[in-house]
């Protein structure tokens, strides 16, 4: 599950250069991070794979909701794969992103997909998306493209 998961991601980054020939992390180093992360976490844990210039990604772990988002800006702006490693859960996509003051984000008129192990959501950048249901955890290859760089 892992390793497909890090050969969709080498088929992604395939066209992208980088100084080094390739990045390799096993599915033990990843997970080892992964759940060093989660006790730290709010409503998401990650284990980052690699960061380039322009894109990067990471091994996310959810179990429970987040927020309705929409990278349109900033760092994480972006498309954005899914690889869904383990778990499922419920998105959200498309639609109005509703932000009301003092209450919690919500997506209005979107497309819901119901995600399981091995299914990929493909998510272009500014698209409002919501993991608004998670059914246990779920765990996934996160691949963001056309990030921009952080200007620390």
């Amino acid at each position: 599950m892992l390793k497909t998961a890090l050969a969709l991601f080498a088929l992604s980054a395939a066209a992208f250069a980088q100084s080094a020939p390739a990045t390799y992390k096993s599915a033990a180093e990843l997970m080892e991070v992964l759940k060093a992360n989660i006790p730290k976490a709010t409503d998401q844990a990650s284990a980052p794979v690699v960061t380039a210039d322009t894109w990067h990604a990471s091994v996310v772990y959810r179990n429970k909701p987040g927020v309705a988002m929409a990278h349109a800006t900033g760092p994480a702006k972006g498309t954005e794969v899914h690889y869904i490693i383990d778990g499922s859960t419920t998105v959200i996509t498309g639609g109005s992103l509703l932000r009301p003051a003092g209450g919690p984000s919500d997506i209005q008129g979107g497309v819901t997909h119901h995600l399981a192990k091995g299914d990929v959501l493909v998510i272009p950048a500014g698209t409002p998306h919501w993991y608004k249901e998670i059914q246990g955890s779920v765990t996934y290859l996160e691949v963001r493209f056309d990030v921009e760089k952080d200007k620390k």
